[in-house]
Order: C-alpha cells, then sequence, then structure tokens
C-alpha cells in the first residue's frame, strides 16, 4: 500500500515538474477557493436579521397589564397581589388573539376593580414564556381565585360569556338565606349542591373551604358551570331539605332521591366532593358548544340516539333565569319523569299501565281509533293473562271487528261501552281497578305545523279517562292537561330522545343547515324569529341512525311548549306523522320566474305577451323542484344521477348533453339531472350507486325504468331506452262515457288524438334522424379533412426523417473530422514538446562547449603571453 502511494506521488511530482504552469495555476486556484470559503463563512453571521422586539399588544388606555416582552416570572408576582386574576396567553400574529382582544377589553374595562387581567406574549423567542411553555394554540385563558388555579376557559371568546364566567369564578356558591330561596334555587332543572355550614364558632368552618374548593373544582372541570353551588348557614333553612348534621353536602336531584355525601365512606375532600357530585348528577338537558372548527363534538353525541337539538337565545354561564329555557327544562323534566311523584293529580290516566290498540277506520284511511284497557297501580296482580276488549253495546258496533288482544295484568269485568257526545269517545262502566276507553281521531299530516294538539283537534280529541271512584269528578269535567301526554314518555318508548341546547347567538350557521329560515340579519340579533317564532328558538330532531331529522315548524298561534309536546309526542308515536326534512340547494332560477310575485295578478303584469323563455337544454334539479319536475304526468322525464366528486360523471355528461340536443325538439320529454351529495331526496327515488339514470314516463309515473347496468351508456343505448320505456296517450286517463257511447264519436275521437299523437312522435323522431344524420355527415367530412392533414403530416414527418439522417450523416463526419484534427493537435504539441527538451538541451551543450572555447581561448592567450615574456 505504502509502495502504491509512493509510486502515485513520485508520478505527480515528475508531472509537476514537467508542467510546472499547470502547478502553478492549482496553487493559484485553491489559494482562490481558501480566501473565498473563509469570507463566505465571515459574513454568515450576518445574513439572518436579528428579530425586531415586540410591541405592546393591548392599548395602553385598557386596564390590562401587557407583558409583550414575555416576561412570565412577573405573572407569578402580579397573581400574588390580586385576589381573582386573569392570565391571557397569545400570539401577536394570531388572528383569534386579535379579536378576542377587543372582547377582552371590554371584560377588562367592566371588571377591572374586581379582577387583574394580565396578558403576556408567549411567542417571542427571548421571552421567557416560549421557553418555559410550550402552547399549541393561541389565545389561552387561565383563572386563579387567590392561590386555586388556573381554570382554564374553553367557551367563546365573546364578551358576555367571559364576563360571565369570571363571575361565576368570584362567587363560586350561592347564598341561600331563606327557604324562599333555598326553594327557587332548587327549582331549576340544574344539578343543585347544597352545603350546610354553621357559622357559630368560627368565621370560616373548616369544610366550608373545602366546599368552596370543590366549587372551583366542578368549575374547572366544566367551565359552563352546569352543576350550581349553594351554602346554607341557617339550621331552619336547612332542615327544609331534611339536613341536621353540620358539614353536610346535599345533591338535589329531581327524577332520582337525592343524596348527601357520604362522609364515612369517601374523605372530605374537594376532589372527591367534585367527583361524587359528577358521578351522580342527573342530566337533563345538555349544552353543547361547536368550536367552529373540525370536530367530533357533534358526531359522538348525535351517535348515541336520536337527539332534539334546540337553538335558544341563551348564555348558559349568565346567571339571570331564561323563561325560555325553563319552559323547555319543565318539557325535558316531565319528558323524563317515569314516576307518578311528578304526576299531578289530573294526570291519573298517564300513570296507569295501558294495553292500547291503534285502530283505522274503514271509512277514511285519515282517521283511527286508539282504544286502551287501563290497570290501576293497585290493582296490578303478578298474573299475566290475555284480554280481549268487551263487545260494544251502544254506537261501537262498527268498531267491534277492528279491536285485538293484547295482554294485560287482569282480565276486565263485563262492561257496556257507550259512546260519548262530546266525542268520539268509548268509555265502560265502573270498576275500582280498570277502566277502558277509545278516543277516536282524525289524523292530519303536519301536525306540528299547525297550532297545538289540543287547538288542533278541539276540544272533543281530549281522552277521557274514567275514575276509580264514583264519588270522583265526572267525565265530563275531567279533561285532560296538555302535558299529560308528555309525561313519562320516555319510559313508554323505544325511540327515546336526548335533549340538547345551544346559543342561536353562536350557532346560527349549524341551525341554517339543518333547516331553519336563513332570514337572520345577523347571529347576535334576537328579535327576528326563526321557523314563524317571535322568541328566536329552534328546534329539530336529528336522527343519525335512520339518517333522517325533523324540523319543528311553529305557528303563530301557539306557545313554544304545545309545539315542542306535540313535536316529540309526533317523534315517539308508532304512526309519526313527522315528515323528514330535507336539505338542498336553493333554486336560482326561481327569483327569475313569473310566480315569484304573488302579489301581482296574471292580468297586471306588463310582460303577460312576452315571449317564453327558450327551453333549458338540461334540467337542474333540487330538492325543492324534485317532486313538481319528475312527477309532472304530461312528461317522460329521463333523470340523470350525479354528484361532483364521481369521475365517471363527468366523463358521462357528453353523452346526456348529445342526448339532450337529439331530444330537444320533443316537448314531451326532459332531460333532467339531479347532484344527489347536495340535495336530499325521498327515500324511494334515492339509488344505491352513481352515475344511474331513471326514466320516469308520463301517466306511468308508478313505473319507472331504471337503465340496465349491465349496458354501457352510449348515445344509442340511452336513445334506444328512452324510445322503449317512454310513455304515450294511452295510458293517459280518459274520461267514463256511456255504454251506449263507447264505440260511437267518442272511441273514434280517442283513437283520432292517438293517432295524431303518434304522427307527432313519428315526426319528431323524423327531425331527430335528420339531426343525426347531418351530424353524422358533418362528423364524416371532419373524418375526411383528419384523415387528408394525418397524411400531410406523415409525408412531413417522413421528409423530417431525412434531414434527420442528413444531419446525422454530417454529425458523424464532423464528429471524425474534429478526432483526427485533435490527434494531430496532439502530435503537435508532444513534437513541440520534444523539440522544446531538444532545444534545452542544446542550449546547455552550447553553453558548455562556449565555456571550453572560453578557456582554450584564455588557456592559448597566457601561453602567448608567457612565450612573448620568454622572448
Amino acid at each position: 500500500m505504502l509502495r502504491r502511494v509512493r509510486q502515485s506521488l513520485r508520478q505527480v511530482l515528475y508531472l509537476m515538474a514537467r508542467r510546472p504552469a499547470l502547478l502553478c495555476g492549482a496553487i493559484v486556484l485553491s489559494v482562490l477557493l481558501i480566501l473565498a470559503v473563509k469570507f463566505t463563512c465571515s459574513r454568515a453571521k450576518n445574513v439572518v436579521a436579528a428579530a425586531r422586539p415586540p410591541l405592546r399588544f393591548f392599548s395602553a388606555e385598557a386596564p390590562v397589564i401587557d407583558l409583550y416582552m414575555g416576561q412570565l416570572d412577573q405573572v407569578e408576582r402580579i397573581r400574588s397581589v390580586a385576589e381573582v386574576s386573569l392570565i391571557f396567553f397569545y400570539a401577536p400574529w394570531c388572528a383569534h388573539s386579535m379579536a378576542a382582544r377587543q372582547e377582552l377589553q371590554l371584560v377588562a374595562k367592566k371588571l377591572a376593580k374586581q379582577v387583574q387581567f394580565v396578558a403576556i406574549n408567549c411567542w417571542w423567542s427571548q421571552g421567557l414564556c416560549r421557553k418555559k411553555n410550550r402552547l399549541y394554540q393561541y389565545p389561552i385563558v387561565h383563572l386563579f381565585y387567590r392561590r386555586f388555579g388556573p381554570i382554564e376557559y374553553k367557551g367563546p371568546f365573546v364578551a358576555p360569556y367571559m364576563e360571565s364566567f369570571i363571575l361565576r369564578v368570584i362567587t363560586p356558591l350561592t347564598y341561600l338565606p331563606s327557604r324562599a330561596t333555598l326553594k327557587e334555587f332548587l327549582s331549576y332543572h340544574e344539578p343543585r349542591v347544597v352545603g350546610f355550614f354553621q357559622f357559630n364558632s368560627s368565621p370560616q368552618p373548616p369544610g366550608y373551604i373545602t366546599f368552596l374548593s370543590s366549587a372551583l373544582q366542578a368549575l374547572k372541570r366544566d367551565f359552563r358551570g352546569a352543576i350550581r353551588f349553594g351554602v346554607v348557614t341557617n339550621k331552619q333553612v336547612a332542615e327544609a331539605i331534611s339536613l341536621q348534621e353540620d358539614e353536610t353536602v346535599y345533591l338535589h336531584r329531581r327524577l332520582n332521591s337525592s343524596l348527601i355525601f357520604p362522609r364515612r365512606e369517601r374523605n372530605f375532600t374537594s376532589h372527591a366532593i367534585c367527583s361524587w357530585v359528577f358521578e351522580h348528577r342527573e342530566t337533563i338537558l345538555q349544552w353543547l358548544q361547536p368550536p367552529g372548527t373540525k370536530s367530533r363534538l357533534l358526531e359522538h353525541e348525535l351517535t348515541k340516539g336520536p337527539a332534539l337539538l334546540l337553538f335558544l337565545p341563551h348564555n348558559p354561564l349568565g346567571s339571570k333565569p331564561n323563561p325560555i329555557l325553563q319552559e323547555v327544562a319543565d318539557i325535558a323534566v316531565r319528558y323524563h319523569s317515569c314516576d307518578d311523584k311528578y304526576s299531578s293529580s289530573d294526570e291519573y290516566f298517564t300513570s296507569r299501565s295501558l294495553c292500547c290498540q291503534t285502530v283505522v277506520l274503514p271509512e277514511s284511511s285519515t282517521s283511527v281509533c286508539e282504544v286502551c284497557l287501563s290497570l290501576s297501580p293497585r290493582g296490578s296482580t303478578s298474573s299475566s293473562t290475555c284480554c280481549s276488549f268487551p263487545s260494544a253495546a251502544q254506537g261501537g258496533e262498527v268498531q267491534q271487528s277492528y279491536l285485538k288482544h293484547c295482554c294485560l295484568h287482569q282480565l276486565p269485568a263485563s262492561v257496556s261501552v257507550q259512546t260519548s257526545a262530546g266525542c268520539s269517545n268509548f268509555l265502560n262502566g265502573y270498576s275500582p281497578f280498570i277502566q277502558y276507553s277509545a278516543c277516536c281521531r282524525k289524523v292530519e299530516p303536519h301536525l306540528n305545523n299547525e297550532s297545538s294538539w289540543q287547538a288542533k283537534e278541539g276540544p272533543d280529541m281530549q281522552r277521557v279517562p274514567l275514575p276509580p271512584s264514583p264519588s270522583s269528578t265526572p267525565l265530563s269535567s275531567a279533561p285532560q292537561q296538555e302535558g299529560d301526554g308528555i309525561t313519562g314518555l320516555r319510559c313508554q318508548t323505544n325511540r327515546t330522545l336526548r335533549f340538547y341546547v345551544l346559543d342561536v347567538a353562536l350557532n346560527w350557521p349549524l341551525a341554517v343547515r339543518l333547516g331553519a329560515s336563513g332570514n337572520r340579519s345577523t347571529p347576535h340579533d334576537q328579535e327576528a324569529g326563526v321557523e314563524g317564532s317571535s322568541d328566536g328558538s329552534f328546534a329539530t330532531i336529528v336522527n343519525l341512525k335512520d339518517e333522517v331529522h325533523y324540523v319543528l315548524h311553529r305557528s303563530p298561534a301557539t306557545t313554544l311548549t304545545e309545539s315542542l309536546e306535540a313535536f316529540i309526542r309526533n317523534f315517539s308515536s308508532p304512526y309519526s306523522l313527522l315528515q323528514r326534512h330535507l336539505v338542498g340547494e336553493e333554486d336560482k332560477k326561481g327569483a327569475e320566474r313569473e310566480d315569484e310575485r304573488p302579489d301581482e295578478r296574471p292580468d297586471e303584469r306588463p310582460d303577460q305577451h312576452r315571449p317564453s323563455p327558450p327551453r333549458r337544454l338540461i334540467t337542474e334539479l333540487t330538492t325543492a323542484s324534485f317532486l313538481p319536475s319528475v312527477m309532472d304526468p304530461q312528461k317522460d322525464v329521463l333523470l340523470f344521477y350525479y354528484t361532483q366528486w364521481c369521475g365517471f360523471c363527468s366523463v358521462l355528461n357528453h353523452v346526456i348533453i348529445q342526448l339532450a340536443r337529439l331530444l330537444q325538439g320533443n316537448g314531451t320529454i326532459t332531460v333532467a339531472k339531479v347532484n344527489v351529495a347536495r340535495n336530499d331526496l325521498p327515500w324511494e327515488f334515492m339509488v344505491d350507486h352513481v352515475p344511474s339514470v331513471l326514466l320516469f314516463p308520463r301517466y306511468r309515473k308508478h313505473l319507472s325504468v331504471k337503465f340496465p347496468d349491465d349496458l354501457p351508456i352510449t348515445l344509442p343505448n340511452l336513445l334506444h331506452f328512452v324510445l322503449q320505456h317512454s310513455g304515450s296517450s294511452h295510458y293517459a286517463d280518459k274520461p267514463v262515457t256511456p255504454s251506449g257511447e263507447a264505440d260511437g264519436p267518442g272511441a273514434s275521437a280517442v283513437l283520432r288524438a292517438e293517432f295524431l299523437v303518434l304522427q307527432k312522435e313519428v315526426q319528431a323522431l323524423h327531425h331527430a334522424r335528420e339531426r343525426l344524420s347531418q351530424q353524422l355527415a358533418q362528423l364524416w367530412r371532419e373524418n375526411r379533412r383528419l384523415t387528408f392533414d394525418a397524411q400531410s403530416l406523415a409525408a412531413e414527418n417522413a421528409e423530417l426523417q431525412r434531414e434527420r439522417h442528413i444531419l446525422e450523416e454530417e454529425h458523424r463526419e464532423k464528429s471524425r473530422q474534429l478526432g483526427e484534427a485533435v490527434r494531430r493537435l496532439q502530435e503537435l504539441a508532444d513534437t513541440s514538446e520534444n523539440l522544446l527538451n531538444e532545444n534545452a538541451l542544446l542550449r546547455i551543450l552550447l553553453r558548455a562547449l562556449k565555456g571550453r572555447t572560453d578557456a582554450e581561448m584564455e588557456r592559448k592567450e597566457e601561453e602567448q603571453k608567457r612565450s612573448h615574456m620568454a622572448s
């Protein structure tokens, strides 16, 4: 190895000795390269400019301490001075931080005397906040109550919400000085926790601080403050809820028994109290606050079952009670109340065990008779036997054959069915254990579009139960209350609803997407009504499993309670009359139609003699225009199902356009398409895949035909499909004629009409064939032209190929000549080098010869001198 290295060095030294100019050039280039690298590295530190120092984020007039240099060490000092402090972590470039800055300034101006507001820039790289904290989003708000914290605020950055949350942290406990205040405190639907502490022995009992910390722990766990905490210091007030011992924590529940914190089983700490409360609380109404970004919050809640989404103008963090929310909460409590203790005395019928049969009356398909057998709770036994409805005595003969068997705990006594004069109710005689009632009513579609249940059906549609004793109120004077139909409904149906409440001011776009009217000017406008409501509320039921949702359409004549109860009853009923709400695109051409101006009569329109607009080639259908267009009995409708993300649908667009052009002269055939990704359709009109083509023939809409899946969607196949399955006047409804005139002029007129229609269809086909022939001729001419162009291009291509071969030959010849010239130049270079070497040797020889000659000349001169001197 060393020998090879030595040989290589010798060769290099030898080459350097032979070519000194090359050696000098290499040395110069190396020195220049080293200088360039050194110069570049010396200036690299000055390429990146230093970051500019940050500026104030909040104005100097705002009562907010702005630590725009990221001084995190000063936060502890400022927080230790104030009792309640708010820390606002922001980034100067963040748009959310900029939007929250205005709202925070408004809150700070109101609560500057109670709360210390601190803002810190956590983005500047030189600041201590950026170095010690890793924040993945901005802004972040932390609240500290004395030494407790941080309590992170996760709500919307809106001034009312932030102010309410800060006030909730400032006063986490509600003082309850009297029984009336305690009763009012426990009357709301939210879970309520009451602590009893006597302040006789010391200013602050030890358990009171723990209870206060548990209230703050609840706020830290749920920023909405769904659980309210109250404190009682008077023993007489505490006895109203059966609290005797001091330092007792009481959890009030409306549907189940209330609880007292088990101090013997759990430690009396703030964390234990908070966990116990959240473990045993009752959630009747749940507030939802979508973050406005990509989130699975709604999906997580809607997958649990059918959900009733209520959009109300209410701030859940506010302290003032909302009457609309109280109405909704009362409905939710009665809906979840499956026990008798939440029913009044006149709600006797609903607390009984019922055996009901819904029977459709023979004279009308829109009338039903709901026949029920009810058993008193005190008369129920463990034996279960089958029973049948008794035979009718007066007025019940029509319904006797439609009454079915059902299962009840005890056989009813022999009764005589009588018809009520007020409504079609059939009631039995007196029995201390059972009662039999039948209520016949007329079923109308869109029950919730009208007024309330009783306002629509009238007083004669009330079910009048038989009292359990003779001393009870007479039947005519015992009408059922409006709320009876919803009390305990959760335990009487398998379609259990979950109640969710959203603030309509913040979630108005979501309400519009679910079906609310989009005529609201601003989200915070609480004056405008929603779907006919004057209180700004909107309600919808979403059933994610069935992929349907229903919208509550309120009438101005009804209250929210009546409409919502009827809405829930209709959803829970087995013969539900609710209609699925279809979400679709708005008809863009609707504003251009003449019938868009209902206040203008047809005879007063100035453009009534104007020619009709030209017919569109392909009709774009939406959810609103689907049924009127497709179910037109006078038109054959060829419907093309597509979506914007389907690539095959885009490929077939030109085929559909060509077919529409061929059928443009036929006024009885309409070519339409619908985007099923943006327009909901009734289930019977949906398809299992896209693209799909369906034909709805005229006069036979119930016999729609689907284009075969095994055939390619081409123009000839589609044309053959339309001509084969299109309708004709033979299927039209004919007027009824007398038997004697069946074979007279009426029959010939029908045949003549059919002949004329067929003649028109044949003419249309002839026109279509002529247009097709013209298009084929045009295509043939274009094909010939393209053929000639291809031949000319082929000739030009051949000529170019020949030129390319010639150029390649010339290139090869030139390359050979250049190679020969290079070889000769190399030989000349070698010869010149040899000559130079020989010239150098000759010079050396000449110098040597000259030296010898000079020496000999000098020697001869010396000898001559010597000889001359000697002579």
